[in-house]
C-alpha cells in the first residue's frame, strides 16, 4: 500500500533494521538509488537496502562532487527515497559538513529524515571522489572526534567511518586509521579505493569482527568483483553508488540527441517506459483506490438534502 497508510509503515526504525541486516547472513547488497523511482525499481528487483551517493546527488543537481551541497538538500533526497521504497538507506555524509557539532546536526537531520546509516570520510574540504587523485586527509584524531560526535548524536543510526588513506598515506596507515575510528565508536569501516583483491583481503584480515563495506564503483581504481566475491574476501556490505545515474544519464543523452536529430522522440518510443509501466511503478492505482476508500468511509452516502 502507499506510504500514507500508517499500518503499512515499518514498526522499527531504519537504523534497527539496518543493524539487523548487518547481523544476518550473507553480504548486504546496497545499490545506489539517486531518486524515488530508482528506489522503487531497486526494491522491485529484490534488494533489501539502498545507498544514496553524494556524487549521484550532486550530479542530479548539475554539480560536481566537491562537498558543496547542504545537509538540508541531502535530507530532501533521503525523504523521497525512504518514502518511495521504505528500505533501510545508507547515506553518504561526505566529511560531516563541518566539525563535531556540525556532524551531530547532520546525524540528527539524516536520522529524522529516515536514514538507517551514514558514512563519514576522513578527507578535508574541498573533498573529492574517492577514486580521484589529489585527495587531502584530515588528521586521524580529528576524524576520530567526528566519529565520536556522530556516535553521541545517533539513536539507532549506524555509523560507518570511511578512510581514503590507502591511496594517500599507504595501506598500513589506512588500517591504523580504521582501528582508531572503531575505537571512537564506528559501527563499520569503509576502506575506499582499494585496488587489488589482495588489498581487500589483507584489510579484512586486519579488521576481524568489524563489518566492512566495499565500493564497487565503475571507472575507478577498484577492479570489478561480484557481491559474492566481496563476501568471500570478508566484506559485509557492497555498494554500487552511481550505476543507476550513469545508466539514466546515458539514456537521456541519447534521447535528446534523437529529438534534435529527428525532430521528435518517435524513434525512441520502443526504449521508453510506457505510461502503464510508469503508473504501475509509482502505484497510481493504489493511491486512487485509497482515495476512493477514504471518501466512502468518511462520506458513505450522499449529503442529506433539506
Amino acid at each position: 500500500m502507499p506510504y500514507l497508510v500508517a499500518d503499512d509503515l515499518p514498526k522499527e526504525s531504519a537504523g534497527k533494521r539496518f543493524r539487523a541486516a548487518l547481523a544476518g547472513p550473507g553480504i548486504y547488497q546496497l545499490p545506489g538509488a539517486h531518486n524515488g523511482q530508482a528506489a522503487i525499481q531497486a526494491k522491485a528487483a529484490g534488494f533489501k537496502g539502498l545507498y544514496l551517493s553524494g556524487a549521484a546527488m550532486t550530479a542530479s543537481m548539475g554539480l560536481p562532487d566537491l562537498g558543496i551541497i547542504t545537509v538540508d538538500e541531502v535530507a530532501f533526497f533521503i525523504r523521497q527515497i525512504v518514502r518511495s521504497a521504505g528500505l533501510p538507506l545508507l547515506v553518504d555524509g561526505d566529511t560531516g559538513y563541518g566539525e563535531a557539532l556540525n556532524v551531530m546536526h547532520m546525524v540528527r537531520t539524516f536520522e529524522e529524515a529516515g536514514a538507517g546509516a551514514v558514512h563519514l570520510e576522513d578527507q578535508i574540504l574541498p573533498k573529492k571522489c574517492g577514486h580521484l587523485n589529489g585527495k587531502k586527509l584530515a588528521d586521524a584524531h580529528d576524524m576520530a572526534a567526528k566519529v565520536a560526535a556522530a556516535r553521541k548524536a545517533a539513536r539507532d543510526l549506524v555509523i560507518v567511518a570511511r578512510t581514503d588513506a590507502a591511496g594517500v598515506e599507504g595501506f598500513e596507515a589506512a588500517v591504523a586509521r580504521a582501528k582508531l575510528y572503531v575505537e571512537a565508536g564506528a559501527d563499520a569501516i569503509f576502506p575506499e579505493a582499494l585496488n587489488t583483491r589482495a588489498m581487500f583481503e589483507k584489510f579484512a584480515e586486519a579488521m576481524p569482527g568489524v563489518p566492512l563495506l566495499a565500493n564497487m564503483t565503475e571507472f575507478g581504481k577498484t577492479p570489478f568483483f561480484t557481491a559474492s566475491e566481496f563476501e568471500a574476501m570478508g566484506y559485509k556490505m557492497v555498494i554500487w553508488p552511481v550505476s543507476s545515474l550513469r545508466v539514466a544519464n546515458k539514456a537521456q543523452a541519447e534521447l535528446y540527441a534523437a529529438i534534435r536529430r529527428d525532430g521528435g522522440a518517435h524513434n525512441m518510443v520502443d526504449r521508453m517506459q510506457t505510461r502503464a509501466e510508469l503508473y504501475e511503478t509509482i502505484r497510481l492505482h493504489d493511491y486512487e483506490v485509497l482515495d476512493a476508500s477514504i471518501v466512502r468511509t468518511i462520506v458513505p452516502g450522499a449529503m442529506p438534502q433539506g
